[in-house]
């Protein structure tokens, strides 16, 4: 499968910028990209008067996803030479008003923010500062001064269900979200979906546990940053016989990758950015990942404003315009049947063309 442009260099990114996250105690920290951006990608780009900044989530800077996705692509803009780049991390929903306003106040000339949760926050920030540009990932913009950065992961998560049926040995296989908001459910409504279509072709009978897609309730972590959750609600899923787990739930994530790497019972699907690359201790249990290029959505977004033509439209990645996708296989390559890989490639083309419709109503219009 076609894998997405620019993930490759996630890890040191985000290794990289795990060093800054961890230079403040206070609430919220004030962090310079300056330096980070240029050793990551050894750039020796003069640096510009354009100032970006960028709002994370609650999940941080080193989720090895949305926001540390967020942060590579603010790097790559700065390594380009096209902005200077910095970031307020966010601990708590209630930073995130406080962490817009204090960036507004320091005359950042585009605002990033991280996140489905911030889209109200930024939202108000936009039309209380309307000379000010902001992007919003996982969220709709405005038209006018804010552009929502949206991906239609319901169609990578799809392909992610049709993997996870076709590889499981116990016919059943697992998802749980962080949080039920639609950029996590739209992720599980999809990869039901691709079970399902699994089911039809095949004539087979793989089921999903932990999430009803017709009536939109399931398993949630009530976090993007906590382990034990992630490994509470593993256990439980394996207990009930899945092999193939799909957390959509950031960090917390991480939890389901460590037990089923410990526990050998398992393995994981991972989400928004390569998680064999993202979070390399636990490669041998990454099965693929229903990725979002965040990274290069939000590098176009700052280097379109840092040249005098800030984007009003919403950008949609799809599978069509390589906005989302299934990554390699990496250490399990040679373990997925060489048939299910065809099937794969057929079924993204399907989805691409129009002839497999997906109708998860989370999906970004």
């Amino acid at each position: 499968m076609r894998h997405l442009n620019g993930t490759a260099a996630i890890a040191t990114a985000a290794a990289a910028a795990m060093l800054l996250a961890g230079c403040g105690s206070k609430k919220s920290d004030t962090n310079t990209g300056s330096g980070t951006s240029g050793s990551a990608s050894g750039s020796g780009a003069a640096a510009s008067s354009f100032k970006a900044c960028m709002v994370t989530d609650t999940g941080g800077i080193d989720d090895k996803s949305f926001n540390a996705a967020a942060w590579q692509g603010m790097q790559k803009a700065q390594s380009d030479g096209k902005a200077t780049v910095s970031y307020v991390q966010s601990k708590q929903e209630t930073d995130y008003a406080t962490n817009i306003a204090s960036l507004v106040s320091q005359n950042c000339k585009l605002i990033v923010t991280v996140g489905g949760l911030m889209g109200d926050a930024t939202n108000a920030a936009a039309k209380k500062n309307p000379s000010q540009h902001f992007v919003e990932v996982d969220s709709a913009g405005n038209g006018s001064n804010l552009q929502g950065l949206q991906f239609n992961t319901a169609q990578a998560g799809f392909l992610a269900g049709y993997l996870a049926a076709g590889y499981s040995k116990t016919g059943k296989v697992a998802t749980y979200g962080g949080l039920k908001i639609a950029p996590v459910t739209v992720y599980m409504d999809g990869f039901q979906e691709g079970v399902e279509y699994y089911n039809k072709q095949k004539s087979k009978s793989v089921q999903v546990l932990g999430w009803d897609e017709k009536k939109q309730n399931g398993s949630f972590a009530a976090s993007f940053t906590d382990q034990n959750k992630g490994q509470q609600l593993t256990t439980n899923f394996i207990a009930q016989g899945a092999d193939v787990i799909f957390p959509v739930a950031g960090g917390t994530g991480l939890g389901s990758a460590a037990y089923a790497k410990s526990s050998g019972k398992a393995t994981v699907v991972w989400v928004d950015t390569d998680g064999f690359v993202a979070a390399p201790q636990y490669g041998p249990v990454f099965l693929s990942t229903a990725e979002k290029n965040i990274a290069d959505a939000v590098t176009k977004s700052v280097e379109d404003a840092s040249t005098g033509t800030f984007v009003t439209k919403d950008y949609i990645g799809t599978l069509a315009n390589n906005g989302v996708a299934l990554a390699p296989f990496h250490d399990l390559d040679s373990k997925v049947d060489p048939g299910l890989k065809s099937e794969l490639d057929q079924v993204k083309s399907d989805i691409t063309s129009g002839k497999i419709t997906i109708t998860s109503p989370s999906q970004p219009k």
